[in-house]
């Protein structure tokens, strides 16, 4: 089983953060690599169980069912359903934890699937680079504006 980890410090508060991130069908206004999303059967996007399906800006589409999501614990986890990707039994988590020094925010996006062993370091990179980090830089750079820059 491939297992993929990445984790940043996102200079807002958790609970901005937690806003910002929660909708499950809200990909496109923070990830750059989502063109656009929908939840299936008009569910609503915090609903267990619905499926977001949404278009990447490369023109793949990607269909992932919400398995839990957590006000209290700021976490959400969903499956991969249907996708370019070639896995099987894809499970992702994308959990944010306040960090105590300071107005920022821990977050961690994890990922374990199935797939062809000559593929898995290829897919680790893609998920991990292209997806996880990816969305951690977006939201950076997202929470880094309108601030004033740092002077020494």
């Amino acid at each position: 089983m491939a297992k993929v980890y990445a984790s940043s410090v996102i200079e807002a508060s958790v609970e901005d953060v937690w806003k910002h991130v929660r909708d499950f069908n809200g990909l496109p206004k923070w990830h750059p690599a989502i063109a656009e999303s929908s939840i299936e059967q008009q569910q609503a996007s915090d609903q267990v169980g619905c499926i977001r399906n949404f278009r990447l800006k490369d023109g793949g589409v990607i269909r992932e069912r919400l398995l839990a999501l957590s006000d209290v614990d700021r976490v959400c986890t969903y499956a991969i359903v249907e996708s370019p990707l070639g896995v099987d039994g894809y499970v992702a988590t994308l959990r944010l934890t306040r960090v105590t020094d300071g107005n920022h925010t821990f977050a961690e996006w994890s990922a374990e699937f199935l797939c062809p062993p000559e593929r898995e370091r290829a897919l680790i990179d893609i998920v991990g680079q292209g997806v996880f980090q990816q969305g951690f830089s977006a939201l950076k750079a997202h929470f880094r504006q309108g601030r004033a820059p740092h002077t020494s």
